[in-house]
């Protein structure tokens, strides 16, 4: 294993930011024995075609993202979920090679250990939609507009997650609520939050 892909070659060297940390996190990731791919226009690292890690990078720093994260031990406690609504991966976050140097046993150890996760079969308990808390203005028409009701409970699990975060996002009950009417007609059209 250890090879290198030309398709993540190529996207490495444009890479105008955290050029110097993503081959570093890369080399790291190699030595532990991944098949490395090219997915979502990022390098990602498999174990017998599923996927384990992903390097990415963002404006403020560079991760290394376990798709799994969720069920490594985490004895360092340098696990980050990304943001509330991520069950599942978790991420390293680093923004100088110094770091990632000074962590290469620990994100080895890290490695290993999701490799093993992907061997074991491990599987995250993912939230269905219902255990999702529906917003009250969502709530109230939805009790309102049966059609309301069948439109959105007609939509797929996803479109109806992305919906309920959307609306629970503003502070404001009248931010809540306009969301709520704007997004409606979609609704009732079948379609998602960005169809």
């Amino acid at each position: 294993m250890n090879r290198r892909n030309p398709k993540v070659d190529s996207v490495l060297r444009q890479a105008q930011h955290w050029q110097e940390e993503f081959e570093t996190l890369r080399t790291i990731v190699l030595d532990c024995q991944l098949t490395e791919e090219l997915k979502w226009y990022q390098p990602c690292y498999t174990f017998q075609k599923k996927n384990v890690v992903l390097i990415h990078g963002f404006k403020e720093y560079c991760a290394l993202l376990f798709f799994k994260g969720a069920l490594l031990k985490d004895p360092k406690g340098i696990l980050i979920q990304q943001t509330e609504n991520v069950q599942a991966a978790r991420q390293i976050r680093f923004t100088n090679v110094r770091e990632i140097v000074k962590m290469e046993p620990v994100l080895k150890a890290y490695i290993h250990e999701a490799i093993e996760v992907e061997k074991a079969g491990l599987k995250v308990k993912l939230k269905t939609t219902a255990d999702f808390r529906i917003p009250d203005e969502f709530h109230k028409k939805l009790d309102e507009i049966p059609a309301l009701k069948t439109a959105f409970r007609a939509l797929t699990p996803g479109r109806q997650r992305a919906y309920i975060f959307y609306f629970s996002q503003p502070k404001q009950p009248k931010t809540r609520e306009a969301r709520v009417e704007k997004c409606m007609p979609q609704i009732f059209n079948g379609k998602g939050l960005n169809d």
